[in-house]
Parts: structure tokens; C-alpha cells; sequence
């Protein structure tokens, strides 16, 4: 089969959709079949390189909500090459291209990768009075009038577009996760450790995502300097669009444990992978992930995640034995660093173990492709 996705960005600091989308495309060519990239990137902005597999750059799009004419013309000229359609994310306007070209004429999904989660219209309240707006103007109609939307856990399928009315689209909850990493832990560790030599054989937590108040940061330093073993350090790896950095530098200042905090920036390839194989544990106090893609990547190299309720596989975590859990407040984020230091040498072994066991049962993403066509009426 021949496939397209459709993606505002495949600029890899845009979080969660662009990773997505990278790892379908990896995950479709070893199922056998072909896919193509459609996004609303300027051309020659050097994203499209980051995709194995041709990519169609047909922005830049107007503002934010990324209006592009040149998008809908593609689509129109193309769509009937493809046998199906994956739009990731909403709110924007390659969804509403989608539905304009496709809608009874091509099967498409939307991916809602955690864009309808609740969480957003508590903490924006007045942003969610124009998304309420755009609601009823469009982006139902563009749910409505896909085959289905995609979910990646029962938890955000249940608490999807809560705020908003007349919610008819079809949900459905399909297998996601990471493909994992590739190469000898040990080689992968040591190119950590030669970009980072003060990690080196060093006990630290791994924070991996972007820095932002969504992710708990603040929460996560202040626990740290409360309740972490004195010879333990902190790697905060993640870019910082939000500009909330120094406000954590300053924070980490005053608790007296700066000294102990490294800031990586945005990690990929192996030495992001590296990270995670040389940290004690990875740690998310997240208020908010619709699945948390690292950490099925924490549970693929044997990390140990500490994590919020807030994640949404939150439960499967608790239901393997494979990580901690805990509420998204300070005092929950300290009980994650408490717990997790409290844990003899044999029990994090064992919780590794179940960890791996964990990865490999529900987040390798082998019958993703699969699944995704057989919602698409393709297989």
C-alpha cells in the first residue's frame, strides 16, 4: 500500500506529532508499504531531511493555524495516488485540507496526539474560548468525517473533547509506543557520556522533553533538592521553547543544588538513547501527556520511570509492575524521588526486568501499521 501523513512540522522540537510521524513512516516501510510526508515546513528548511521517505513541504503556512493554500492545491493534485491518509494533530488547518479533499473520496484517521485532552481548556481558559469557536465552526466536522480518531491510550480516548459539544466522531484506541533503540547499551552510553563527561559513572534522574510548566519542571526541582541522595545529579535534557528556563536556574539556585543540575538541551539519536541507558531512572511529573512517549523509550533501555497520574499509561505502568507512580504535585514528585531511592539494588532490578517485559507486550509499535489499516477498511 502507498500511504501519506499529513503534519504541521516535522521540526523535532515541536514535540510529540513529528516524533509520531518519523516512527510510523519507519514502522509502515517494514510492514512493506510506501509512505510520503505532507507538511506545512517552508521548503528547504531541512525537516523534510529528518523523514525516510519523500516529503512534500508545502508551507510556510499563514500564522500559527498554518493556512496554506499551496497544502490544499497538493493534496488535490496527489491524494489519489495514496490508499489512505494519517492527518496527525488538530486544530490546524492541514485538517481541514483533509477533509476537504478526502472526505467520501479517500479513507483518512486523525491522529489526536493529546490535542483534545481537557487539561488544555483548564489551564488556557481563554484560549479554549476561540478553540470552542473553531469547534463549531469546523474541527468536528473534521473528526466527523474521518474513518475514525486515533487515541493512544483508553485514558485519553475517555476524557477526549470533554469542554466541547456535540462530540459524534468515531474514537478508537491504537497500539503506539517507540521503535526503540538500536546498538550496543554500552557504546550508546559512552557517546552520552562523551558529550556529557560530568554524567560520566555518575549516579543522576533523566528528565527527557521539552522544558515547559506542562511537564512539571518546577515540581521536579524542587523535589530534587528535597528528597534525592546527595551524590545524585539531575540531567535536564529538552529544548526550552517556553523560555522558562532561567525561572527554573533561578529555583535550582535557591534550593542550593545548581551545582548538581546539567542542562543538555534537546537530546536525539545516541545520545539520547545513551541517556537513558546511564541514568538511575527517568522521572516525569508531567500535569498532562496523552500517552508520554518517553517513557516507552525509558522502558526500552531498561530505565526505570517515575511518573505522574497524569500520564495516561499511567495504569498499564502500575499494572506491570515497571515504574512508580504518583499524584502531579510536589508532594507526589517527592515520594517518585523518595520511593525510588528507598528501592533495593535487587527490586529495581526486577522492576527493570518488568519494565523491558512491558515495552516489548504493549509500546514496540509491531502491530501498529497493522492496526491502523485495518481502521482505515485497508486490510
Amino acid at each position: 500500500m502507498r500511504l501519506l501523513h499529513m503534519v504541521h512540522t516535522l521540526n523535532p522540537e515541536r514535540g510529540g506529532p513529528p516524533e509520531a510521524v518519523r516512527m510510523f513512516v519507519l514502522a509502515h516501510q517494514r510492514a512493506g508499504n510506501e509512505v510520503e510526508v505532507a507538511t506545512l515546513d517552508a521548503p528547504g528548511s531541512g525537516y523534510e531531511r529528518l523523514a525516510s521517505c519523500p516529503v512534500h513541504a508545502c508551507g510556510p503556512g499563514l500564522t500559527s493555524y498554518g493556512y496554506s493554500p499551496q497544502l490544499e492545491h497538493w493534496l488535490r493534485a496527489n491524494f489519489a495516488r495514496f490508499n489512505g491518509v494519517i492527518v496527525n494533530g488538530v486544530w490546524q488547518f492541514h485538517g481541514v485540507a483533509a477533509r476537504r479533499v478526502l472526505a467520501g473520496r479517500k479513507p483518512y484517521v486523525v491522529f489526536a496526539h493529546g490535542m483534545l485532552d481537557p487539561y488544555f481548556m483548564r489551564r488556557y481558559p481563554l484560549k479554549h474560548g476561540k478553540k470552542l469557536a473553531y469547534w463549531m465552526m469546523s474541527e468536528r466536522r473534521n473528526l466527523e468525517r474521518a474513518q475514525a480518531v486515533c487515541f493512544t491510550s483508553e485514558e485519553e480516548k475517555r476524557i477526549a473533547a470533554r469542554g466541547f459539544p456535540y462530540r459524534n466522531f468515531r474514537g478508537v484506541v491504537v497500539p503506539y509506543g517507540t521503535l526503540g533503540p538500536e546498538g550496543d547499551s554500552a557504546a550508546l552510553r559512552a557517546a552520552f557520556w562523551e558529550r556529557f563527561p560530568a554524567l560520566a559513572g555518575r549516579p543522576y534522574l533523566l528528565f527527557l522533553g521539552r522544558i515547559h510548566p506542562k511537564k512539571g519542571c518546577d515540581l521536579l526541582i524542587e523535589a530534587f533538592a528535597q528528597a534525592a541522595p546527595k551524590d545524585y545529579l539531575l540531567a535536564m535534557a529538552g529544548p526550552d521553547h517556553s523560555g522558562m528556563r532561567p525561572e527554573l536556574e533561578g529555583m535550582a539556585a535557591r534550593l542550593g543544588v545548581a551545582d548538581r543540575i546539567l542542562w543538555t538541551g534537546m537530546l536525539s539519536g545516541d545520545a539520547k538513547w545513551g541517556a537513558f541507558y546511564g541514568a538511575e531512572a527517568f522521572i516525569l511529573p508531567s500535569h498532562q501527556e496523552n500517552f508520554g512517549i518517553a517513557v516507552a523509550d525509558a522502558l526500552a533501555c531498561g530505565a526505570i520511570p517515575l511518573i505522574s497520574d497524569k500520564v495516561n499509561i499511567a495504569p498499564d505502568v502500575v499494572a506491570d509492575g515497571a515504574g512508580l507512580v504518583e499524584p502531579d504535585t510536589l508532594a507526589g514528585a517527592r515520594r517518585l524521588v523518595e520511593r525510588f531511592a528507598a528501592m533495593a539494588p535487587a527490586e529495581r532490578a526486577a522492576m527493570r526486568e518488568r519494565g523491558l517485559a512491558c515495552y516489548g507486550r504493549r509500546y514496540t509499535l509491531s502491530n501498529a501499521a497493522a492496526e491502523l489499516y485495518r481502521v482505515m477498511g485497508l486490510a
